[in-house]
């Protein structure tokens, strides 16, 4: 299968779930090979969506490079992998890419706008030949070999909104988008004090995050396992990192950001993974004067 990426430039502008600040990203065609790369403001330097560009997996997934950081990759991650793409240049005028609804939905609605257009190079798919995995007790993840990638998860929590959610996925491009990339983000309401006093959810809300109160939600829910699947969003864009599909059965229990990380450095090593970092110049950059505008208001918390 050959590599893919977008026809156009297009771009979506919300609030930083963390930061509350108004931020736009602009997503434009990538070159075949060289992944997802980001950059700050117009002449940031590259910083390609790769294993060691990761510096913070708490709460969110961001890469940083230089001192220069990106906060909240993973929907815009796990958007690409739905939908094929696998090579985009991202512009971000802010340190933090939009929340929009607290879902991949909107950065899917963004690609699909654009178009997608196939490229020279072909896929090159990794998989994977034993075992690999990380944490242990309640909360584990590993990856076994397998013929086709699928993820089996399992979620489960005290809280009687939650429970325990159970699901087992083989991914399509269809079911990704009508039952995954739709699922929200959520919290829970008693952590907010907390999380605002240490930096993070300034920009949540309950327009972009599923609020879990004392017995309940406070807003409602768009899949009755939403909590499950939007777990299954979020190692879906945590394993992008890789740069390339997966050839595996992740088996997962109340993973999150952290563990998907670890899993993915675990993949890496194992196997002596390279990444290779896409550099480009700065004209490359420029979006095409038929560049689309998709507003997307909102917020997120992972």
């Amino acid at each position: 299968m050959r590599q893919h990426t977008i026809r156009k430039a297009v771009s979506l502008e919300g609030v930083g779930l963390h930061s509350g600040k108004m931020v736009r990203v602009t997503l434009s065609p990538g070159p075949a090979d060289s992944g997802i790369v980001f950059r700050v403001a117009e002449h940031g330097d590259p910083i390609p969506a790769a294993p060691e560009s990761v510096v913070d997996s708490h709460y969110a997934t961001t890469v940083g490079r230089n001192g220069v950081r990106i906060q909240t990759i993973e929907h815009l991650m796990a958007a690409a992998a739905g939908l094929g793409v696998d090579n985009l240049d991202v512009r971000v005028d802010g340190a933090e890419l939009p929340a929009a609804d607290g879902s991949a939905k909107p950065f899917v609605q963004a690609m699909l706008t654009a178009g997608r257009a196939p490229q020279s190079a072909r896929q090159r798919p990794i998989r994977i030949p034993h075992p690999i995995g990380a944490g242990n007790g309640g909360r584990w993840i590993q990856i076994l070999p397998a013929d086709t990638f699928r993820i089996s998860y399992t979620l489960d929590n005290d809280h009687p909104a939650i429970g325990t959610q159970v699901l087992s996925w083989t991914p399509t491009e269809e079911s990704f988008v009508a039952e995954y990339a739709p699922a929200r983000t959520y919290g829970f309401l008693k952590d907010l004090g907390f999380l605002r006093k240490s930096g993070r959810a300034l920009g949540g809300s309950l327009d972009n995050t599923i609020v879990i109160g004392k017995s309940a939600t406070l807003n409602g829910l768009r899949y009755r396992d939403e909590f499950v699947r939007h777990k299954v969003l979020d190692l879906i864009g945590d394993l992008a990192l890789l740069g390339r599909r997966i050839t595996g059965h992740v088996i997962a229990r109340n993973a999150g950001h952290a563990l998907n990380y670890e899993l993915v450095v675990a993949v890496q090593r194992a196997l002596g993974l390279e990444r290779r970092a896409a550099v480009r110049s700065m004209a490359s950059l420029v979006p095409e004067p038929a560049e689309a505008l998709v507003s997307a208001r909102g917020l997120a918390t992972t």
